[in-house]
């Protein structure tokens, strides 16, 4: 399958607004198959439950919705949150993208959109984004190495095959070392836990001499997983 150049160690979590479900299905199926941990949601009500749950890198937020409206919902976030926000719009007029900026929008698509579109600018605004440079690339926990940013992945130097699945969960894992990641975070509000589950138990029996008893893959009661590197 040929996928758009897309940074694959940074997983993302995408939150997709708009009051159309046809819409909402497109984006997810297509930026999931980029690689990105999308969740969706018909209404700002819907996605500011969904924001009390997650942190999300991006919001692509529809403009025309019933209720509160795309610019409105840009305000209400920008109070507390500078997450990136680009506005989806049937709206083609200047005045409407100017407002949009104006109020603390990222950027601005107008419909009908190729969704290759959509994925270069939410490429560029990532790229633009500080919040995940990685300052140590490598981890490293028992015999294995994971490089984060080559996503290469070893034991004892010789590489070890995981799965695109596994490889990505792994990475979500190791950018946060030591700290417990809610099958949420992992997943994306959409997805089942159970696919991370089944995920971790996959991974456990190709990292851990015993995967009923986890060294460095344990599970954190009530709060999900964690990946625990090697003390120094």
């Amino acid at each position: 399958m040929n996928k758009t150049d897309i940074d694959k160690n940074n997983l993302k979590n995408l939150l997709v607004v708009d009051d159309d479900e046809r819409i909402r299905k497109l984006l997810k199926e297509y930026l999931v198959n980029e690689g990105f941990i999308i969740s969706t949601a018909d209404s700002a009500i819907t996605a500011n439950e969904k924001m009390k749950i997650l942190d999300f890198d991006l919001i692509i937020l529809d403009v025309m919705m019933p209720n509160v409206d795309g610019f409105e919902f840009t305000n209400q976030i920008r109070e507390t949150s500078q997450t990136p926000i680009i506005l989806l719009t049937a709206k083609s007029e200047i005045d409407s993208k100017i407002e949009g900026l104006e109020i603390g929008a990222d950027d601005y698509v107008t419909k009908p959109f190729n969704p290759k579109e959509l994925l270069l600018r939410i490429n560029s605004i990532l790229k633009r984004s500080n919040n995940d440079k990685i300052l140590n690339p490598e981890i490293n926990f028992g015999e294995f190495t994971l490089n984060i940013e080559t996503r290469d992945f070893t034991k004892s130097g010789k590489r070890v095959y995981l799965t695109e699945q596994e490889l990505n969960l792994l990475i979500s894992l190791a950018k946060s070392p030591g700290v417990p990641i809610s099958r949420e975070e992992l997943a994306g509000i959409d997805e089942p836990g159970r696919a991370i589950d089944v995920g971790i138990n996959r991974l456990r029996k190709k990292i851990e001499d015993d995967p009923t008893m986890p060294i460095w893959l344990q599970t954190v009661r009530g709060k999900g997983y964690i990946l625990r590197p090697n003390s120094k």
